[in-house]
């Protein structure tokens, strides 16, 4: 058996379990938003949304601005301490990264509740979302902190005290969400706006305030009396050193969001230069933004959950100097992300038209569910290369990277949209995305001197999901039922599965996954002295 393997089936099956547990929550909070994204649109249409998408373009921001990158900072600082066995290390590096947030947090609340007029006029280019952006700027200490907090559970391999926050925030969000709907329907298109900002804001605070008692708990329980033990380093020297993470991360953040911030508001400009009304403009960028990206990101809960909990993973080994440990745990995540990306890639452009007409009774999101749905795989290879990097302190490679793709993204978004229209916005998705997770995933492969193989990681399982989703086409076409609400939505899930059966064994056909593979799998929660590493 590989060092690797061994150490880390004994001694890190934790982390499948958290990342299990981590997915199934996300997958959870996800089909829940894409319910109530569902809800929303049918109530308040596809300009609300677009409008809704640019004050979310403007409040990203001022999140970026507020959390600063104190949640890889706090997770990383965390990270080393215990793979220093240093308790006293990790209570001070929690304290400095709460300070951190608290501060950031702040300043971004007091910089958007003063500008929110300014932004408002000359950004957004709305009066009424004025008074819906001060409302969001209630709400940035919160999230800042919570970030802050959720990278030390991660950090301390406790997700599950984060996680549990998490869906009854999304609960609570959703439930004002309807009730302030119905409140302020009267209102029109800004009642509708204020009820989304008042139930955001409002399921933000709840996750702060209900995380930190959540941390008060934790650090009685583990760290009882840190106060009185000593320590390597000094608050002040740890605080330099969470600067030293944060800083390079916070001003490739700002920049990134910056970027991304005028990009969004561009895109209705752009559309109105190529002939759309103001209000049709919004209709198609909502489609875009608020429809379509939801549906081919929400399998990436899964992986994005595994994603998070890899920081401190590879910190760790970074740390120990294990770069063999480090190869292989890289080789690991490409291929099972590759495995699951291009199999949900498939199945989204083969059922593009179910999942629009099931999900949002639309044409036209079903259109651009269709023509993104190839960049999927893209998208997560990024997101899981990204953690990697971050593990192994590449934090200020990854902001030239991002500060790199938003201002290509924002240059392709100017030259296109008042040309192509939405097509111009959806060349640009595709040029920014390839290019970033190209340099990531060069980056990464010669930090780690691996050669992956491209003819098993990714020819293989395409032609499994293209052999999978055209049997399944062929069997319905032979097999037509008369399409109502229901069973339409039953004919979707009968799609989907028996796709995902056959893709499974087209995969074994083809070699691509192998019975050692299910072996491999089961010894995280089986011990098991023969398993090998997939």
């Amino acid at each position: 058996m590989d060092e690797w393997e061994a150490v880390f089936i004994q001694q890190k099956r934790r982390f499948m379990m958290q990342g299990l547990l981590l997915s199934g929550v996300s997958l959870l909070l996800r089909s829940v938003g894409v319910l109530s994204q569902m809800i929303i649109a049918s109530r308040v249409g596809a300009e609300a949304l677009g409008v809704s998408s640019l004050i979310g373009g403007v409040g990203g921001f001022a999140v970026t601005l507020a959390m600063s990158g104190i949640q890889l900072g706090c997770t990383r600082l965390c990270a080393q301490g215990l793979g220093r066995r240093d308790s006293v290390f990790v209570h001070r590096s929690l304290r400095c990264s709460i300070t951190h947030a608290l501060f950031f947090g702040l300043l971004s609340a007091t910089m958007l509740l003063l500008f929110a007029p300014t932004i408002a006029q000359h950004w957004i280019r709305d009066a009424r979302t004025v008074l819906p952006l001060r409302i969001l700027g209630i709400s940035l200490p919160f999230i800042a902190l919570s970030a802050c907090l959720s990278g030390y559970f991660v950090a301390v391999r406790r997700v599950y005290k984060s996680a549990s926050v998490q869906l009854p925030e999304e609960v609570i969000r959703i439930a004002l969400t309807l009730l302030l709907l119905d409140r302020l329907s009267g209102r029109g298109l800004e009642g509708a706006l204020l009820a989304l900002a008042l139930s955001a804001t409002l399921a933000d605070v709840f996750s702060g305030v209900a995380l930190t008692i959540l941390y008060l708990f934790d650090r009685s329980k583990h760290f009882p009396s840190m106060s009185h033990s000593a320590c390597s380093m000094s608050y002040a020297e740890i605080a330099r050193k969470l600067l030293g993470i944060t800083l390079p991360v916070a001003i490739a953040a700002y920049a990134r969001s910056g970027l991304i911030t005028l990009q969004h508001t561009f895109i209705p400009i752009g559309l109105e230069r190529h002939g759309h009304t103001s209000s049709t403009a919004l209709a198609a960028y909502g489609q875009v933004q608020s429809m379509a990206l939801p549906v081919l990101l929400f399998p990436c809960a899964l992986l994005g959950a595994f994603a998070g909990l890899l920081i401190p993973e590879v910190t760790e080994a970074h740390v120990r100097g294990e770069d063999s440990n480090i190869r292989s745990m890289t080789h690991t995540v490409f291929r099972w992300t590759l495995l699951y990306a291009i199999g949900a890639s498939g199945l989204m452009i083969a059922f593009s038209h179910e999942l629009g007409m099931a999900l949002y009774d639309s044409r036209e999101a079903a259109v651009y569910i269709r023509l993104l749905a190839p960049l999927v795989p893209v998208m997560y290879m990024d997101s899981a290369t990204d953690a990697i990097l971050k593990g192994l302190g590449e934090q200020v490679y990854s902001m030239k990277v991002n500060i790199i793709d938003a201002a290509a993204s924002l240059a392709l978004v100017w030259l296109l949209t008042p040309t192509l229209g939405i097509m111009g916005y959806i060349i640009a998705i595709y040029a920014t995305e390839i290019l970033n997770a190209a340099l990531s995933i060069v980056r990464l492969l010669n930090r780690t001197d691996l050669r992956p193989a491209v003819i098993s990681l990714v020819i293989k399982p395409l032609l499994s999901i293209v052999g999978a989703t055209s049997i399944t086409r062929l069997i319905f076409a032979l097999c037509p039922v008369a399409l109502t609400p229901i069973t339409q939505t039953a004919q979707l899930v009968f799609l989907f599965l028996m796709a995902l059966f056959l893709y499974a064994v087209l995969l074994h056909v083809f070699g691509a996954l192998r019975k050692r593979d299910t072996r491999w799998i089961g010894s995280f929660f089986i011990k098991n002295n023969d398993s090998r590493t997939p």
